[in-house]
């Protein structure tokens, strides 16, 4: 028998109730109280710390080389941080006084202080090698005493004069000849006379204030200060062309030489391998997951404006000297887009800067790559 209207009709409405009685029930419950649809958990994994900023390095290829920007790139959207130096700082922070630790720690206060160089001294000779001889030095930089060593190869000057500046070592357990002697060797070997300073707060050289790494570049550039006083001198720089002064810097010495091209003009080139970046803040975030929480914890507190002053990322446009970057593509300790991002920023402000990169390299290069690595150092500088 075929349904009448008023039945189909009576049939649709209960079928439609029933459907979204159903419906509900299946998805959230429409009743008050009604119990939800229990749903499955994700299985539970594993947490691995992670470090802030950590990029994905594997994703970039062998031999990615960073691409010049296209000449209306705005500059901004390259620096580590967005804060260009000439733009007005936002909502700027009294300076510090002179009793404030944080007192001359600026780009800005650096570049205008002096330095002194002080008489640069030998102490001992620690070796007669094949190419050249190793010293024990010192110098004095604001009223501490700095130790290191010198290599100076046995021709008449003037010679071109590299400072080393080596990277993070724990400071009671850093010795005068540490990792990067094999680079200060090799340089002096091609030619180089060149100086590796400990800096402050590594024994034997006396302790002193250095927030954010200031005062390692502080000591750097009362070193400058000396080599353009006493090159061409009777004494230990006699040999030492004054206006042939290089940087190499790895890792925590590649920041302190950027801070350093950032204040002085007196480097004719630098070469910084693996290096941190020029954004304060990024870099304390790193050495605080480094070190558990213990360092960087007066850094990471400051104010926000004042780092940026302090950073010299966002003071780029100051360099003038030439600057190559190294950097090993499976460096788990600093990223290699940091270096890839102050190429950027570089060629972007129309410096002059070659960036390259090392393939299956770590933070320090293997045999293989260090060769490579002063092979690519060594032509820079000679061609600056």
């Amino acid at each position: 028998m075929s349904a009448t209207p008023h039945s189909r009709k009576q049939l649709n409405i209960t079928l439609g109730a029933l459907l979204i009685g159903l419906l509900c029930g299946l998805l959230v419950g429409c009743g008050p109280g009604a119990p939800a649809l229990a749903l499955p958990t994700l299985m539970v994994t594993a947490v691995v710390p992670t470090p802030p900023d950590t990029p994905s390095i594997a994703s970039l290829p062998g031999t990615y080389t960073p691409i010049p920007p296209p000449e209306n790139t705005p500059v901004a959207a390259l620096r580590p941080s967005a804060t260009p130096a000439s733009a007005p700082l936002p909502n700027p922070s009294p300076s510090p006084t002179p009793d404030d630790p944080l007192f001359g720690l600026t780009i800005a206060e650096l570049a205008e202080r002096p330095y002194h160089g002080s008489p640069l001294q030998i102490v001992e000779t620690l070796a007669e090698l094949p190419g050249f001889t190793r010293s024990l030095i010192s110098y004095v930089s604001d009223g501490l005493t700095i130790y290191g060593f010198m290599n100076t190869p046995p021709t008449d000057g003037p010679l071109p004069v590299v400072i080393v500046l080596h990277g993070y070592v724990e400071p009671a357990k850093y010795q005068i000849q540490d990792y990067t002697t094999p680079y200060a060797d090799a340089l002096a070997k091609a030619g180089y006379l060149v100086l590796h300073p400990n800096y402050r707060n590594y024994p034997p050289s006396d302790s002193g204030p250095n927030l954010f790494r200031v005062g390692y570049a502080v000591d750097t550039l009362n070193l400058i200060a000396a080599i353009k006083q006493q090159a061409g001198q009777p004494g230990p720089l006699a040999q030492a062309d004054a206006s042939a002064i290089y940087l190499f810097g790895h890792s925590m010495g590649g920041g302190i030489a950027l801070r350093v091209l950032t204040v002085s003009q007196d480097v004719r080139a630098a070469a910084l391998y693996g290096s941190m970046s020029g954004d304060e803040r990024r870099n304390f975030e790193r050495i605080q997951w480094w070190s558990d929480g213990v360092d960087g914890r007066i850094e990471l507190t400051t104010d926000d404006e004042l780092v940026q002053r302090i950073s010299p990322a966002n003071y780029l446009e100051r360099i003038q000297t030439p600057i190559s970057l190294h950097h090993g593509l499976d460096d788990g300790m600093v990223p290699a887009i940091w270096s890839d991002q102050l190429c950027e920023a570089l060629r972007a402000l129309g410096k002059e800067v070659e960036c390259l990169h090392y393939p299956g390299q770590p933070h320090n290069f293997d045999s293989a790559g260090q060769q490579r690595l002063l092979r690519n150092v060594r032509d820079f500088f000679g061609r600056n």
